[in-house]
């Protein structure tokens, strides 16, 4: 794993096209959530990395509280923004990196970590997220892509997004490896999280499987989705975002004209971490 150290241009600029580049995550998760732990409306949820509220909108309405933490404050506006559009009331932004909690935030029922433990110091965080549980509390781990969908053969009702040929396009602009923040990751993000959870005093995992799904998609929602991630933030493109993006929408209207594609999800795997 190449050196790497977190900085707060990471995600610069991405904020606003997260929520309509990210595919959402299915009710299905949090009904597999609620019957695995006997969600009943009581408790709080801590979503760790939340961004603009993916996971934590979708979970709330199963607890009395939830509470997201981002480093990103402009992800938090996005979230801010959200629940007040989808009239969920009982939420709660903070501002700050996972290695600053426990910040007073209190105890919680289920704390999440979806698409987010990579990017942090991840002995660090298991261990005071244990230190945060209820009694009979758990972390649930998110395994989930939801930038892109998987390639396949089979039919779908419109053409699948070119992602090689996307990538390609970013690499001929921001280089061949990989861009994060003010560094690059050689070697992609870390894995290996279950000795990490381990390590830290945590049992595990039960492992509870979401199928993937058919979504339609529009060629607005494909470039939202490669602005989305940490290595084709905007930000990275300096002055040629323009001419990136004109690019890349070419190369959208070449594979679809219509301006229609589907996505073949991936499988979400959960995998839920107890004390």
């Amino acid at each position: 794993m190449a050196t790497w150290q977190w900085d707060p241009s990471l995600y610069s600029g991405s904020a606003r096209y997260y929520p309509r580049g990210r595919m959402p995550y299915p009710t299905a998760l949090a009904d597999a959530l609620t019957t695995e732990l006997g969600l009943d409306g009581s408790g709080r949820l801590l979503d760790v990395g939340c961004g603009p509220g993916s996971l934590t909108l979708l979970l709330a309405n199963r607890f009395e509280q939830a509470v997201g933490v981002d480093a990103d404050p402009d992800m938090l506006t996005e979230a801010s923004r959200l629940a007040t559009e989808t009239g969920i009331h009982n939420t709660q932004w903070r501002h700050m990196r996972a290695e600053d909690l426990p910040a007073g935030l209190g105890s919680f029922r289920l704390i999440t970590f979806a698409q987010s433990f990579h990017w942090m110091d991840r002995p660090k965080v298991a261990s005071i997220a244990r230190s945060m549980l209820d009694t009979g509390g758990a972390c649930a781990h998110v395994h989930a892509t939801t930038h892109q969908g998987v390639n396949g053969e089979e039919a779908l009702p419109h053409p699948r997004p070119p992602h090689s040929a996307i990538t390609e396009l970013v690499r001929s602009y921001l280089g061949p490896t990989r861009r994060a923040g003010q560094g690059s990751l050689a070697q992609g993000t870390a894995s290996g999280e279950g000795e990490i959870y381990r390590a830290a005093g945590f049992t595990g995992p039960q492992q509870i499987e979401i199928p993937g799904r058919v979504l339609t998609r529009s060629t607005d929602e494909v470039v939202a989705a490669v602005f989305s991630l940490s290595s084709a933030a905007p930000h990275l493109f300096g002055d040629e975002l323009g001419k990136f993006e004109a690019e890349l929408r070419q190369l959208l209207h070449d594979t679809s004209p219509s301006g229609t594609f589907s996505e073949q999800t991936r499988q979400i795997a959960i995998d839920i971490w107890r004390p």
